[in-house]
């Protein structure tokens, strides 16, 4: 009787476990998206300060977000502008800080970590089209996310948006992605001192968005729009943020500059030595409009820049002459053509058995010049001497008078109005 009691009591426990083991769990475990491959096992990024993944050591799976992730999005709710920088190319390797909590994935969002405390990721080419970022490696781009009030830093430049990334044949370029008015503030002060009334920041910051934007319209480049130098424009990160650029960029937010119903290149230099040109004299392919047909400036006469003079070596005329094509020395440069305004749209270099004629603009970014606007070359001993005025092309508005008249109390509307005559003020819906 007593073993007969066991045998049904052992088999009405193995019923009992199997029934529960064939009941799906409440709780599901997150898998992995189908993929061709096999997802790679990986461990969490390292990060200097050994912070642990939120939760959890391993790693963890997670769907692609529904909407766009939290830094791509306003507090409303709503996508904002988003412009893609620039920021390095050609690395094999770098270091990025974070100031609090980041997310690091893949650009397709198979894997995903948050890393929960303030650490540094480094970032570093590996090989066979790979990229590692801590201890994710991938052949796509690399994303560091950072969470709401958290800051990246790199090159001792601090940012606020999203860095991707990106690895090349050999290296990797790093991108960040960026919301238009956090990039504006890390345009403003290296375009235009913090320090400069507000009715001039004003106008810069609106003819650095419309530039910006702009420059999206025709976008060359797979994985950027804009470059963090003088090819497009100077920025250093928007996660450092001066008070007086960031009221004139907010106080002028949704705002740009329209020609005909339509963005247009809203160049802008630092001075223009007494009046600004047409853009054809400073890029011959360019179609002239009004507003960049050139314009009157008689407040810009206070700046060092105004008027200037320089000794240029030698050799350093003779490299640009040598690439150029002439070989032999160079004697003379002589000015071959000139705008209205004594702008020098030509330069003609003379050597010992014959003559090249260049453009000046090219001419001036090769040897350091600081404008075409030149009045007197001589040939000294071991350099050539220039005397001229203005800094930069000279093209759009003259930063230098810009502030000049808003030291005389003009608005930005004011300044707009006289450096892109013809141009609406528009508000971007």
């Amino acid at each position: 009787m007593q073993k007969k009691f066991c045998f049904w009591l052992l088999l009405s426990i193995f019923a009992w476990i199997s029934t529960a083991c064939a009941v799906p769990s409440a709780k599901k475990t997150p898998t992995a998206p189908q993929t061709s491959a096999q997802p790679e096992t990986v461990s969490a990024p390292s990060v200097s300060s050994q912070a642990p993944l939120e939760n959890s050591t391993e790693p963890t799976w997670q769907e692609p977000p529904a909407q766009a992730p939290e830094a791509d999005r306003s507090s409303s709710g709503k996508a904002l502008k988003i412009v893609r920088v620039l920021l390095a190319d050609n690395q094999s390797a770098a270091t990025i800080k974070h100031n609090g909590r980041v997310y690091v994935y893949t650009q397709d969002i198979e894997k995903k970590y948050k890393i929960s405390a303030a650490g540094t990721l480094a970032v570093r080419f590996v090989g066979n089209g790979q990229v590692q970022v801590g201890s994710l490696k991938s052949n796509q781009p690399i994303i560091i996310e950072p969470a709401k009030d958290t800051l990246l830093t790199w090159n001792d430049n601090i940012y606020a948006g999203k860095i991707f990334v990106v690895p090349a044949q050999y290296t990797f370029i790093l991108v960040e992605h960026a919301d238009l008015e956090t990039y504006l503030y890390g345009v403003l002060p290296y375009e235009m001192s913090y320090s400069w009334p507000l009715e001039a920041l004003k106008a810069q910051a609106i003819a650095a968005r419309t530039y910006t934007l702009k420059t999206i319209e025709n976008v060359k480049n797979k994985y950027f729009d804009l470059y963090s130098d003088v090819r497009s424009q100077m920025y250093k990160g928007g996660g450092k943020q001066y008070p007086s650029v960031k009221e004139a960029v907010d106080a002028t937010k949704n705002k740009v500059l329209t020609y005909d119903g339509k963005l247009f290149y809203t160049y802008y230099h630092g001075n223009c030595g007494g009046g600004t040109d047409d853009v054809k004299s400073w890029n011959p392919h360019a179609k002239t409009i009004k507003p960049l047909a050139g314009a009157s400036c008689s407040h810009d006469h206070y700046s060092k820049s105004y008027s200037w003079k320089q000794d240029i070596p030698s050799s350093k005329i003779q490299a640009y002459a040598s690439q150029a094509g002439l070989s032999n020395k160079i004697k003379n440069i002589r000015i071959a053509q000139k705008t209205s305004t004594g702008r020098a749209t030509k330069i003609t270099l003379h050597s010992a058995k014959d003559t090249k004629t260049v453009s000046c603009n090219k001419f001036r970014l090769a040897i350091g010049l600081k404008s075409c606007k030149i009045h007197k070359i001589s040939n000294l001993k071991g350099s050539f001497h220039f005397e001229g005025r203005g800094y930069g092309h000279g093209i759009g508005m003259c930063q230098d008078g810009a502030r000049g008249m808003a030291n005389l109390g003009k608005t930005y509307e004011q300044i707009l109005k006289n450096y892109y005559p013809g141009s609406k003020l528009t508000v971007l819906k």
